[in-house]
């Protein structure tokens, strides 16, 4: 080659490809760190019903179910159930359902079931996720969401966790 002829391959055309790679790579781990962010909740912007009133939380932690009342035996089911911690029920139909000693169901107008959908990137029915108080009305998700083939999975799932 003569001498100031440019390679093929200059290190000018390598160090743009690594940097364009990590640049993407850059991208793609920080779209996955915001999309599993962890999300607040502040239940007097997401205004639930319990059955004809307002519900305002008490506990610390709560198990959120997210379900469907479409699926025979569900309300029964979540009913039925006693694990560690309270359970909010919330019905993708906003059947009204009648409370048990460890399951509160809500339900909640379309804006707010669509909102809170859309806060926890809930895409199957049931899914479960923790959340917990961080001050006031205002909790924070402490789980990943999880989905379920079926409820009866639901008391193995948080025994595992």
């Amino acid at each position: 080659m003569r001498r100031g002829a440019k390679s093929l391959f200059s290190l000018t055309t390598v160090l743009a490809s690594f940097f364009g790679a990590a640049m993407v790579a850059g991208a793609f781990a920080y779209f996955n760190y915001k999309f599993s962010e962890y999300k607040f909740i502040d239940f007097k912007e997401f205004v639930f019903y319990e059955k004809n009133n307002i519900f305002f939380p008490k506990e610390q932690k709560y198990i959120v179910v997210f379900y469907s009342s479409r699926e025979k035996g569900t309300i029964e089911k979540l009913s039925k159930l006693q694990l560690n911690l309270p359970i909010l029920a919330i019905d993708y139909y906003n059947k009204v359902g009648k409370n048990s000693t460890h399951t509160t169901f809500l339900r909640a107008g379309t804006n707010t079931s669509l909102k809170f959908i859309q806060r926890f990137n809930i895409y199957d029915v049931p899914s479960i996720f923790f959340i917990k108080r961080y001050k006031d009305s205002l909790y924070k998700q402490d789980s990943m969401i999880r989905k379920l083939d079926n409820l009866d999975q639901l008391s193995q799932q948080i025994q595992s966790l």
